[in-house]
């Protein structure tokens, strides 16, 4: 099982994550954008440890489903819990290493804004309404 690690941009917070890959996902939903000034990048893993800082955690519950922990340090976004599910993702840019990683799905794709876009014509793309039914929010 594949083991990764990462942390936040002032490492005060480090981690250990197991499972997940090779695909990442993105969101587009307004609360991602607005929480990390774009789209939201992480990988779902199936498991997560803090290893460090865990005192440093700043954890937000923006709905119903969704729970979101940054560094109360640096402000660094670190991790998107789905709470239905228990689901864990890291962002992306917190790894220490996220080599072999592709573009596999995009949420909330009818939110996304016209002026950007991935350049994977193969990554599987959900509504808001397909992505909370899958959870099991809708």
């Amino acid at each position: 099982m594949t083991v990764r690690t990462g942390g936040c941009a002032c490492g005060a917070v480090r981690y250990e994550a197991t499972g997940g890959g090779p695909a990442f996902g993105v969101c587009h939903c307004e609360t991602c954008r607005k929480w990390v000034g774009g789209p939201f990048v992480a990988l779902q893993v199936e498991t997560l440890t803090v290893t460090q800082g865990e005192d440093r955690l700043n954890a937000w519950r923006s709905s119903e489903w969704g729970e979101r922990v940054s560094c109360a340090a640096c402000g660094g976004t670190l991790f998107f819990k789905v709470v239905p599910t228990g689901e864990a993702n890291v962002a992306l840019g917190t790894l220490d290493d996220a080599a072999g990683l592709e573009l596999g799905m995009e949420i909330f794709a009818d939110s996304k804004p016209a002026a950007y876009g991935f350049l994977s014509d193969g990554s599987k793309k959900l509504t808001g309404a397909e992505f909370l039914k899958m959870i099991g929010a809708a």
